[in-house]
C-alpha cells in the first residue's frame, strides 16, 4: 500500500502582488492549491475560505467511492459557504477561487480539481500534467486555434470558465481516480508556477535528487527568478512504502492567516525592490461565464483581433517595400547620371552609371565605345583606364578621352 513519505507545502506573494490571495493545504491524505481571484475585493478571503472547509476532508474513509464522494462534496460545501460569505459582506461579490486537490486512500489518488491551479504526476523519470485547464486559453487550444506556447501570451489568459465563488450554485468540478505508488512524485500549484516556469524546467526540477521540501522551494525560486508577476504556490508529495512519518498538516498563504474582510489598508513601498523583468503584464484573474455563446463571441473578438494585426502587418510591408522600392529607385536614378571611363573590347569607352554592380543588378551600361585602342596608351594611362577613371558627367567623361587621345601625340 502506498503511503505519504514526504511533502511540503511553499507560498510566496511573488514579485509584483501586493497581497498573496494562495492557499496551499498538505496535510494526512489530501493536499490542495488554492488561487484566489477577485483582487482586494476578496481573492485571498475566498480560497482561506475554501482551503479551510476542503481541508476537513482530509481523513481516512472505507474505500476510495467514499473519499471520492466526500472530497466533492467538501468542494461544493466550499462553494455554497463562499456565496454566504458574499452575500453578508456585499464588498466580496465576485470573488472566487480555483482548487486543485488529491486525497490519497491505499494505492489510489482522488483528483478533484476547478480552474488553472494544476496537477503534475512524476513517475519513471517522466513528467505528465494531470489535470485540465479551466480557462478560455484552453479552450483556443484545445480547438486547435493557438498552440501551448501562444496561450502563455495570450491578452486572455487570465480569463477562467470555471471556479469556486459566488456565480454557480452547483458548478462542475472535474474528478478523477488514478493509481499511485511507491516512486511517484505529485507537485500541485498555481499558475504563478506553472505561467512563468516551462513544462521542460519543471520537469527538470521535480527530477532532481532531492526531498519534497526543497525541490518546492525550488519551484518557488524559478518562479521568482523569472519575474513571479503572481503568487506562487507549490505542494509536493512523495509516495513511498509503509509506514510513513507522521508529520502535521501545514497551511501556507492565505489560509494561514486570520481572515479578514473590508477595504484592505493602503500598500506603502517601503524600500521594496521589484525585479527588473517582467515577462508578461500583471493581469488580475476573472470569471467568465462559460456558455457557448460566450465561447463565440471571444472566439469572434480574436478573429477580428487577428484581422486587424494582419491587416497592420500588411499595411507595415508594404510601406516598408515601398520605401525600399523608392530608396532604390532614387539611388539608382542617381547613379545614372555618374558616368566612368573605361575598357570595352580593347578601346577606351564611356559607360554610363558607377562601376559597381548590385547583386544581379547592373548599375552601369555601355555609352560610347571610342576608336582609341587601350593598348596605344602610356602605361600609367593604361592603368588608369583599366581601374576605371570617374566623371561627374557625359561632357567631364569625353573630356577625360580627348586627353588620353592628345597624349598620345
Amino acid at each position: 500500500m502506498a503511503t505519504v513519505k514526504a511533502s511540503a507545502a511553499v507560498s510566496h506573494v511573488g514579485r509584483i502582488r501586493a497581497n498573496n490571495q494562495d492557499s496551499g493545504y498538505a496535510g494526512r491524505q489530501l493536499f490542495l492549491v488554492a488561487d484566489g481571484m477577485g483582487g482586494h475585493a476578496g481573492g485571498d478571503v475566498a480560497s482561506a475560505i475554501a482551503t479551510r472547509r476542503i481541508a476537513e476532508a482530509d481523513a481516512d474513509y472505507n474505500g476510495i467511492t467514499d473519499a471520492a464522494s466526500e472530497l466533492q462534496s467538501a468542494l461544493i460545501s466550499a462553494n455554497r459557504q463562499l456565496a454566504e460569505t458574499v452575500a453578508e459582506h456585499s464588498e466580496l461579490t465576485g470573488m472566487g477561487t480555483t482548487v486543485s486537490a488529491l486525497l490519497l486512500h491505499g494505492d489510489r489518488v482522488v483528483i478533484a480539481h476547478i480552474g488553472d491551479s494544476r496537477i503534475y504526476l512524476l513517475r519513471s523519470g517522466e513528467l505528465s500534467q494531470i489535470s485540465t485547464d479551466h480557462t478560455f486559453v484552453q479552450r483556443l487550444v484545445d480547438a486547435g486555434r493557438i498552440t501551448a506556447e501562444e496561450a502563455m501570451v495570450h491578452p486572455r489568459r487570465s480569463v477562467l470558465m470555471r471556479v469556486l465563488g459566488d456565480v454557480e450554485a452547483s458548478p462542475e468540478i472535474d474528478t478523477m481516480l488514478l493509481d499511485t505508488r511507491a516512486g511517484d512524485r505529485w507537485m500541485l500549484c498555481s499558475d504563478g508556477l506553472s505561467g512563468v516556469v516551462s513544462f521542460d524546467d519543471i520537469h527538470e526540477l521535480m527530477s532532481a535528487e532531492a526531498g519534497a521540501k526543497q525541490v518546492a522551494d525550488r519551484l518557488v525560486k524559478a518562479s521568482l527568478d523569472g519575474g513571479a508577476p503572481d503568487n506562487v504556490t507549490v505542494v509536493v508529495i512523495d509516495i513511498g512504502e509503509p509506514p510513513a512519518p507522521a508529520t502535521p498538516p501545514l497551511v501556507v498563504g492565505s489560509a494561514a492567516a486570520p481572515l479578514a474582510f473590508g477595504a484592505p489598508e493602503p500598500v506603502r513601498a517601503r524600500g521594496i525592490r521589484l525585479t527588473p523583468f517582467r515577462p508578461h503584464p500583471v493581469q488580475e484573474t476573472h470569471f467568465e461565464p462559460d456558455s457557448a455563446d460566450y465561447f463565440d463571441e471571444i472566439i469572434e473578438e480574436d478573429a477580428r483581433r487577428r484581422r486587424r494585426r494582419r491587416w497592420m502587418w500588411g499595411f507595415w510591408i508594404v510601406l516598408l517595400i515601398g520605401a525600399i522600392f523608392t530608396t532604390f529607385a532614387l539611388g539608382y536614378q542617381w547613379t545614372q547620371t555618374r558616368y566612368y571611363v573605361g575598357e570595352s573590347n580593347g578601346r577606351v569607352a564611356i559607360f554610363q552609371g558607377i562601376q559597381q554592380d548590385l547583386g544581379p543588378i547592373s548599375l552601369h551600361e555601355l555609352h560610347t565605345e571610342t576608336g582609341l585602342d587601350v593598348a596605344d596608351l602610356r602605361t600609367y594611362d593604361q592603368q588608369r583606364v583599366e581601374q576605371t577613371i570617374s566623371a561627374g558627367s557625359f561632357s567631364e567623361a569625353y573630356r577625360i578621352v580627348q586627353r588620353l587621345e592628345d597624349s598620345l601625340d
